[in-house]
């Protein structure tokens, strides 16, 4: 996303005077960082530029030789539908703009005008032409599901539905320039989505990630927008801030709901502007990176409560997934246990040691608050330790445990309440024990050493009770 090539679709200006050409070029540059212009002073060559697909917007005057603009309106309606057209007439006359918006116009302006006026115009339909093109390619990719680059989301180790769903819209939103929202808990991956998102966005520059949590304002301002010399006590220097860093790239901004909300108002600006002010300078720099947030709070209730502004809510979700946690997503758990195991060992300059049977089945009944983060976090230690050719379960069964003992009572922990109340006729000691038997080796998928090992008894004892069943 580079001034060079902004937008990624050539605009085309048409009018027999080449000095207005020049000025309005030069305009839409200076004012909305719109370079990707070509210009065409002789009505008769339109068609065959438009003929060649790279013209998204035309700028089109009416009054010219050889080819008036209304006749040239007509000719672009009904062989190019697609292309926008402006039409920029020497006139203020009503009922010559009726007539062209009739005939197909997107807007109409006059050439007296001020620049905000036709500059504003071009910014709208640039966006709607935008627009078209996003719901054109989500529209392809999301009933195709298939990924052109799967290799962008290689990090991810996964087989759910759910998630390859996702990776199909963020490779279709990728190249849109509006912001990517991420939610999720912690540990779920975002980051790996933000980066493949970047990757898939063909921009030039480099990720940038900033992690937005605990910063006040005045810090908040300094980190992203940077600051000139002298801009406040002890800037000696001039510092460049991450907006500037990221560059032609993507700037990534982690724990957005925990923004204060003067943090939220200069945010806002710099998405609905596309500008910022460096601390301490009174000329605005241009927002070049493309923006991708991430959070593990739910913004609609922060929303909902008045700790997040509403208007930079929906201006960030115009692109929005969801990561569901691991607890959601079982089937992955083998997949990320083997890959987290080989990582660990070249890692560890280890052989990759031989896991446990049953212990996938064994974290399966685990809900696993830290996510695929928790998980790596559990195998390495394991690893670490390990010194036979089996891996032992007693390293997980301990983090689990002191997880649990950790979270204490909570409305996600089953065990801590009274399953029993409100029964209207209680089971006996016998029963109670046999139901609690059966459920275990239902979730243990018929292991027995699983199983005890939820019950809290020895495997032997497990036995005796399920011989007492038959």
């Amino acid at each position: 996303m580079t001034d060079a090539s902004y937008p990624d679709f050539s605009i085309l200006l048409v009018d027999d005077e080449p000095a207005w050409l020049g000025s309005l070029a030069l305009t839409l540059e200076s004012c909305a960082g719109i370079s990707n212009i070509t210009t065409c002073s002789d009505s008769r060559q339109v068609m065959t530029i438009l003929d060649a697909g790279q013209v998204g917007l035309v700028l089109l005057d009416l009054t010219m030789p050889h080819l008036s603009g209304e006749k040239l309106l007509v000719q672009i309606a009904e062989h190019h539908p697609e292309i926008f057209v402006i039409v920029v007439s020497g006139l203020n006359q009503l009922e010559t703009a009726v007539r062209c918006m009739k005939l197909g116009a997107f807007d109409y302006c006059v050439k007296t005008d001020e620049e905000d006026r036709i500059v504003g115009g071009v910014l709208r339909a640039v966006r709607m032409v935008e627009m078209r093109r996003e719901y054109q390619e989500m529209s392809d990719r999301m009933v195709s599901r298939e990924l052109r680059h799967p290799e962008a989301f290689s990090s991810i180790v996964t087989s759910d539905r759910s998630l390859l769903a996702i990776f199909s819209y963020v490779e279709a939103v990728a190249k849109s320039p509006q912001p990517l929202l991420i939610t999720g808990e912690s540990g779920v991956g975002k980051e790996q989505i933000a980066r493949a998102a970047h990757t898939l966005s063909g921009c030039r520059g480099k990720l940038v990630t900033v992690n937005v949590a605990g910063l006040d304002d005045t810090v908040f301002s300094d980190t992203l927008f940077g600051h000139v010399r002298g801009a406040f006590t002890g800037a000696e220097q001039v510092r460049r801030g991450m907006v500037e860093e990221a560059g032609d790239g993507t700037l990534f901004l982690d724990e957005i709901g925990d923004l204060s909300i003067p943090s939220q108002v200069k945010l806002l600006r710099l998405l609905q502007e596309g500008e910022y002010f460096p601390l301490g300078s009174d000329l605005p720099k241009r927002l070049k990176a493309r923006i991708i947030v991430a959070t593990h709070q739910n913004l609609l209730e922060k929303e909902r409560s008045g700790a997040f502004r509403r208007d930079l809510y929906y201006r960030l979700r115009t692109h929005q997934v969801h990561l569901p946690p691991l607890r959601e997503r079982p089937g992955d758990l083998p997949l990320l246990l083997d890959h987290f195991l080989d990582e660990a060992a070249r890692t560890l300059g280890k052989k990759k040691p031989t896991p446990p049977k049953g212990l996938a089945q064994f974290l399966a009944t685990y809900s696993f608050p830290g996510n695929v983060r928790e998980l790596k976090a559990m195998v390495y230690d394991a690893v670490s330790v390990h010194r036979d050719r089996m891996l032992s379960m007693d390293s997980f069964v301990k983090a689990v445990e002191r997880s649990r003992q950790e979270a204490g009572p909570s409305i996600t922990a089953p065990t801590k309440q009274n399953p029993f109340a409100g029964f209207d006729e209680l089971p006996t000691f016998s029963e109670a024990a046999a139901f609690l038997v059966l459920e275990a080796m239902e979730r243990a998928g018929g292991n027995q050493t699983l199983a005890a090992r939820l019950l809290g008894i020895s495997q032997p004892a497990l036995s005796k009770r399920l011989k007492m069943l038959k």
